[in-house]
């Protein structure tokens, strides 16, 4: 396993090259465990260890058009202003014309939370991301996400290798939901969830706590301890009256709305075969291409009868 692991920390770390030099650790690694030269390795793989922790996280990189500007909120009171919102407007996956925003929102509005699952490849794999409702605002989706550099793309192992930065996408969803609805061609589902205003409210705070810390000092993304699920996961605990108990649909992700329904904080009035079959909206959302309503119309199939927790 250590020498694996640091084989892979190689890899990923020194891009000059990384795969003789991997190929290269992992061979004398195993010559000096077989041959009894343990202290020998230990002396390698420290060097590597301390490489690897010596790397640090920065907001000073090339980043991808879409992940360029860090959002940040200034809350005064009920009151939250978050600059950087997100609101592209796209042609394609690749062509759109970026634009940030600034939204103001009143925490004395919000009324709920609603859930989003996408799948690039329907499995246990996926991301999950949260949109917050307003009574007199559009919704307002966070997408906690990797912050890839022009020319990267995400790889779920490099990412256990401090290969992405962190952000917290903050957008419409004719944005965050739309682009991969209607670009992406992923496979998108969303649940109303039980959530009550106080609750949607203390989350919203932790959110915004977070993204001031991120937008303050960077952080590295992490698939198994600093992602989209197991962040809103840690988010729901920190405020929820109960300790969330571990599940590994927590990392299977693609499982998640599964989880949800098995401990009540989705519509349970209908079979989760049914709720899930109406919450699938990528043909409402094609249909609603960049329309203004677009957040209305792709709930149009949600049960009405849905209700939120006291």
């Amino acid at each position: 396993m250590l020498v694996g692991w640091a084989s892979l920390a190689i890899h990923y770390n020194l891009p000059w090259a990384s795969l003789p030099l991997a190929i290269g650790f992992a061979a004398f690694g195993a010559w000096a465990l077989w041959t009894g030269r343990r202290l020998v390795f230990a002396g390698a793989f420290l060097v590597v260890l301390a490489g690897f922790l010596a790397l640090q996280p920065s907001h000073d990189r090339a980043w991808r058009p879409e992940v360029a500007v860090m959002p940040r909120a200034m809350v005064d009171g009920d009151r939250v202003r978050i600059t950087g919102v997100r609101d592209f407007e796209y042609r394609s996956t690749d062509d759109f014309t970026p634009r940030y925003e600034a939204r103001e929102v009143s925490l004395a509005r919000l009324t709920g939370v609603d859930f989003f699952l996408s799948y690039w490849t329907v499995g246990p794999v996926g991301h999950t991301f949260l949109s917050f409702l307003f009574e007199d605002a559009p919704p307002l989706s966070i997408s906690i996400e990797t912050r890839p550099e022009v020319g990267e793309s995400f790889d779920p192992l490099g990412s256990l290798f401090k290969q992405f930065e962190l952000i917290y996408v903050v957008g419409s969803e004719r944005d965050i939901v739309g682009v991969r609805t209607n670009h992406r061609q992923e496979e998108v589902f969303l649940y109303r969830t039980k959530a009550s205003a106080d609750d949607a409210r203390r989350l919203l705070t932790v959110y915004l706590d977070r993204i001031n810390q991120l937008a303050d000092r960077a952080e590295f993304y992490h698939l198994l301890s600093n992602s989209c699920t197991v962040n809103i996961v840690r988010y729901v605990g920190a405020v929820a009256a109960a300790p969330v108990r571990f599940n590994i649909r927590h990392f299977l992700n693609g499982w998640f709305d599964a989880y949800l329904y098995g401990v009540g904080a989705l519509d349970t009035s209908l079979p989760f075969e049914e709720l899930r079959r109406r919450a699938h909206i990528n043909e409402a959302a094609q249909a609603a291409g960049d329309a203004p309503d677009f957040s209305q119309r792709i709930r149009a199939s949600m049960p009405v009868h849905a209700t939120r927790s006291p």
